[in-house]
C-alpha cells in the first residue's frame, strides 16, 4: 500500500480543502454506495462562504504560482502523477464505492486520470508564443501566452477522478489556480486528489476543493461562476446545467469551457466486420453501465447485416455481462448512480415497447439502482430513447437502408459530442467521418478517449476542447506586445 489510506480509514479526507488546509463546514452530507444505498461517509457540506474563501485563496495563490517556471510546474505535476499511480488501488476503491464502477473500470479510470497529469506536465514546457514579422522596420511584434487566472472547475460523478485531472492538469500547467466543486455523489475522489496534490508539493491555494450537497450546489455554483476574481469556468455535465452556468458567467464575461451532453450514434454499414462491430458496440455502450457522455445511444444497422449483428450482439451480452457490486471481481455491470437514473432507463424502455419495439435481452429495472442491460429491436426515431440521452445500459437498434438515411438520422440531434461507425469501404469512411456532426469520431473503434487527443463536441454539446495540445490553450490568454522605437 502507498501513502494514502483505505476507504474506511479515519484519515480519508472528509472536509473541504482550501488554501492548503482541511476546513469544516457548518453541516455535512452523506455519500452513499449506489449498489447498496448504504452510507459510506459524511463530508463537509460547503456553502457560498466556503466557496468564496476558496476563490480568494486561489486568487492570492495565482500571483506566485504563475511566477513558477514551466519546468517547476511540470515537476510538481509529475510528482502528483506518480502519487496517483502509486495509490491506484486505494483510489480505485473510492471510485467503486461512491460511483459503482467495477474495480477493473475504476483502475482504468485512475490510469486515465493520471495520464492527464503526465500529459500536461509535459505540455507545461511547450506553451510557445510567436514572433511575427512586422511591416515597420522600427518595431518587433511578439505574441505572449499568459494564464487566465483562477479557474472554477465543476465536475460530474461518472468519472470523479479523470474529469478533475483533465481540467486541473491543464490549468495548473498553464499557471492557473483552481477551485474544484465535485459532484455531490462522488466527493471522496476529489478530496483524495487534494491530499495527493498536497503530498506532491502543490503549493497552498493552487488546488482547492469545495464539496457540497445537492441542495447547496446552486448557491456554490453561483459563487464560482459570478465572482469577479474568477477568470475561467470549466464544466462537464448536462446541457441544461451548462446553459445556466453560461448565463452566470456572461455577466462578468468569463472564459468558459463546456463539455455537455451527448447522444452518440453508432452506425454499422453492410461492409463492416460484424464481429468487430459487435465488440465495439459492447465497449461503447456498456462501459460504466452506459453512464458516459460518449456512450453510444442510438445504434443504426444497415439492412443486409442487421439480423446477423443483432444475433451476435445478443450472444455477446449473454456471455460477457454480469451484474453486481463493483467490488466483486466477476462484475462487469455495476449499479446506476441512483434510483432516478434507473427509473429513467425503465421509462425509456416502456415508451419504446409501447411504440412497437421488441425486448430481446433484459428490459427490467431491478432492486435499488440496478437495471438489466437491455437490447431493443424494431426501434424507430419517434421513440424517447432515440431522442434523448439515456445514460444507462439500454441499446436500441434502428434498421436503415442507405448511407444518406443513416447520416440524416445520426445528425438529427441538437447535440454532437461523439459518433461511431464501422465500415471497410475507404471512400465511405472519409465521407461519413466528414459528414457526421460531432466533435469526435470513432472509425471501426468503440473507445476513443485518450489524453493525447482533443475531447469536445459541436452544436449544444459544448464549447472548447480538453486534453491534447489544445487543452492547455483553454487556460491561456494571448497578449500582443509591440516593441517600437528600434533602430533599423
Amino acid at each position: 500500500m502507498g501513502s494514502f489510506c483505505l476507504l474506511r480509514s479515519r484519515c480519508l479526507p472528509r472536509q473541504g480543502y482550501v488554501n492548503g488546509q482541511w476546513i469544516n463546514a457548518p453541516s455535512t452530507f452523506p455519500v452513499l454506495d449506489p449498489a447498496t444505498g448504504e452510507q459510506i461517509a459524511k463530508v463537509a457540506d460547503c456553502g457560498p462562504a466556503e466557496a468564496k474563501l476558496a476563490v480568494d485563496a486561489a486568487y492570492k495563490a495565482f500571483y506566485f504560482w504563475k511566477q513558477h517556471t514551466a519546468k517547476e510546474r511540470s515537476v510538481l505535476l509529475r510528482k502528483w502523477y506518480d502519487l496517483l499511480t502509486l495509490n491506484k488501488e486505494d483510489l480505485a476503491k473510492l471510485i467503486t464505492f461512491e460511483c459503482g464502477k467495477p474495480m477493473k473500470e475504476s483502475l482504468g479510470e485512475i490510469a486515465y486520470a493520471a495520464g492527464f497529469l503526465e500529459w500536461f506536465s509535459e505540455e507545461a514546457r511547450r506553451v510557445y508564443g510567436d514572433v511575427v514579422p512586422s511591416a515597420a522596420k522600427d518595431r518587433k511584434i511578439l505574441l505572449l501566452k499568459q494564464p487566465v487566472g483562477v479557474a472554477s472547475i465543476i465536475t460530474p460523478w461518472n468519472f470523479p477522478s479523470a474529469m478533475i485531472t483533465r481540467k486541473a492538469g491543464a490549468a495548473l500547467a498553464a499557471g492557473c489556480t483552481v477551485v474544484v466543486k465535485p459532484a455531490e455523489d462522488t466527493p471522496l475522489s476529489a478530496l483524495a486528489l487534494a491530499e495527493l496534490a498536497s503530498q506532491a508539493g502543490i503549493p497552498a491555494g493552487v488546488f482547492n476543493v469545495v464539496p457540497c450537497s445537492r441542495e447547496k450546489t446552486p448557491s456554490v455554483g453561483t459563487v464560482l461562476c459570478t465572482d469577479p476574481l474568477v477568470g475561467k469556468v470549466s464544466f462537464t455535465g448536462s446541457t441544461a446545467t451548462g446553459k445556466i452556468l453560461l448565463k452566470h458567467a456572461a455577466d462578468t464575461v468569463k472564459r468558459v469551457s463546456m463539455e455537455l451532453g451527448g447522444h452518440a450514434p453508432f452506425i454499422v454499414f453492410d461492409s463492416a466486420d460484424v464481429d468487430k462491430a459487435v465488440a465495439g458496440a459492447m465497449n461503447s455502450k456498456f462501459r460504466n453501465s452506459g453512464q458516459t457522455c460518449v456512450c453510444s445511444n442510438r445504434f443504426l444497422v444497415q439492412s443486409r447485416i442487421h439480423d446477423r449483428f443483432i444475433e451476435k450482439l445478443g450472444k455477446a451480452m449473454d456471455a460477457e455481462l454480469r451484474l453486481g457490486h463493483g467490488s466483486d471481481p466477476n462484475t462487469t455491470q455495476g449499479p446506476l448512480i441512483n434510483v432516478r437514473a434507473s427509473e429513467k432507463v425503465e421509462h425509456q424502455v416502456m415508451d419504446a415497447v409501447s411504440r412497437g419495439a421488441k425486448v430481446l435481452r433484459g428490459g427490467k429495472r431491478l432492486d435499488g439502482s440496478f437495471h438489466q442491460p437491455t437490447l431493443l429491436a424494431d426501434v424507430t426515431t419517434d421513440m424517447l430513447c432515440t431522442r434523448e440521452e439515456t445514460f444507462g445500459p439500454l441499446l436500441p437498434v434502428i434498421r436503415f437502408s442507405t448511407e444518406a438515411e443513416a447520416l440524416a438520422i445520426a445528425n438529427a440531434s441538437h447535440v454532437g459530442l461523439a459518433g461511431y461507425f464501422f465500415s471497410q469501404d475507404v471512400s465511405q469512411i472519409w465521407r461519413v467521418a466528414e459528414n457526421l456532426e460531432v466533435g469526435m469520431v470513432g472509425v471501426n473503434e468503440g473507445l476513443l478517449s485518450t489524453p493525447e487527443a482533443s475531447f469536445g463536441g459541436v452544436k449544444q454539446s459544448g464549447l472548447g476542447r480538453e486534453g491534447s495540445k489544445y487543452g492547455i490553450e483553454e487556460y491561456l490568454d494571448v497578449k500582443y506586445m509591440c516593441f517600437g522605437g528600434l533602430t533599423p
